[in-house]
């Protein structure tokens, strides 16, 4: 084949190339966005303070707080409920946070009554904060992946709502 026509067909593939990354950056771009949109807090603002520890939260469009952290050093997604009496956690998350069901009993929810078991929580975080041996649920029939930041966890720390911040603090 000759450079003449060998030139344009280099130029079109390229073209091609080129549409395909710019398709990819805007989905990749958007699909952030939207991330952050459910949960602005997934890497909380925090700070240590002289005498302990603060974490500062924004709501989602929904007005919920929602933020990063971990339990028992595994990456979850925490919504903040003040409603709740424990630390909720969905039965599906027992093995991947290593988590042991103890007693059995019934559970007021939100949806009516539960089957929930009870559960010790080693370690929970959110950015600076850090609890241990948290009482906690197992809900076997609590659908998705979030976990309610109940009582049992906010209980241990201050927290504060001013506009449209909480802000939460331990101190050591």
């Amino acid at each position: 084949m000759s450079a003449e026509l060998i030139a344009p067909k280099i130029g079109k593939n390229m073209m091609i190339v080129a549409w395909v990354i710019a398709m990819g950056l805007l989905v990749w771009m958007f699909g952030s966005w939207e991330d952050h949109q459910l949960n602005p807090n997934s890497a909380p603002l925090s700070a240590k303070t002289a005498n302990g520890a603060e974490v500062i939260l924004m709501p989602n469009r929904q007005g919920h707080y929602l933020t990063g952290g971990s339990i028992n050093q595994k990456s979850v997604v925490f919504l903040v409920d003040t409603g709740a009496t424990t630390v909720a956690i969905p039965g599906a998350l027992q093995q991947e946070l290593g988590l042991v069901a103890g007693r059995a009993y019934s559970s007021i929810t939100a949806n009516g009554t539960a089957r929930a078991y009870s559960t010790v929580v080693q370690q929970l975080k959110i950015g600076d904060i850090e609890l241990f041996n948290v009482q906690a649920s197992i809900l076997p029939g609590m659908q998705g992946t979030k976990i309610l930041l109940g009582m049992s966890a906010l209980r241990e720390i201050e927290f504060t709502q001013k506009g449209d911040t909480l802000t939460l603090r331990q101190e050591f």
